[in-house]
């Protein structure tokens, strides 16, 4: 069963930098998409950023605006997200996401989709004081 293990978050002050990590033992990580959305109290999921096979491409929500990065490592089965400038409303589980999808043209409309994922995390909390 494919797992997919996040970490990183926690209780920062407004302006502060968190750096998520999601990890994966799954030897085709390499093959995946990988995305983070966000889940603030009585608000639906959001996408914030996701990060193709090799890294070459990346999206992002509007509301990022540079103040987040994906990253990944493949070699260590992980993908990462820095987050700088944080505000309070940056508040919210984060969820690590994987999409198996191979494809030469992958679609960035599809990247933003939960539901084009298969494989999700159990989140993380990220909470930002101000």
């Amino acid at each position: 069963q494919v797992q997919l293990v996040e970490s990183g978050g926690g209780l920062v002050q407004a302006g502060g930098s968190l750096r998520l990590s999601c990890t994966s033992s799954a030897r085709a990580f390499s093959n995946w998409v990988m995305a983070w959305f966000r889940q603030a109290p009585e608000k639906e999921r959001e996408f914030v950023a996701a990060i193709t096979w090799s890294g070459g491409s990346t999206y992002y929500a509007d509301f990022v605006k540079g103040q987040f990065t994906i990253s990944r490592d493949n070699a260590k089965n992980t993908v990462y997200l820095q987050m700088n400038s944080l505000k309070p409303e940056d508040t919210a589980v984060y969820y690590c996401a994987a999409d198996r999808t191979v494809s030469l043209d992958y679609s960035p409309v599809r990247a933003r989709h939960a539901g084009s994922y298969h494989y999700w995390g159990q989140g993380t909390q990220v909470t930002v004081s101000s």
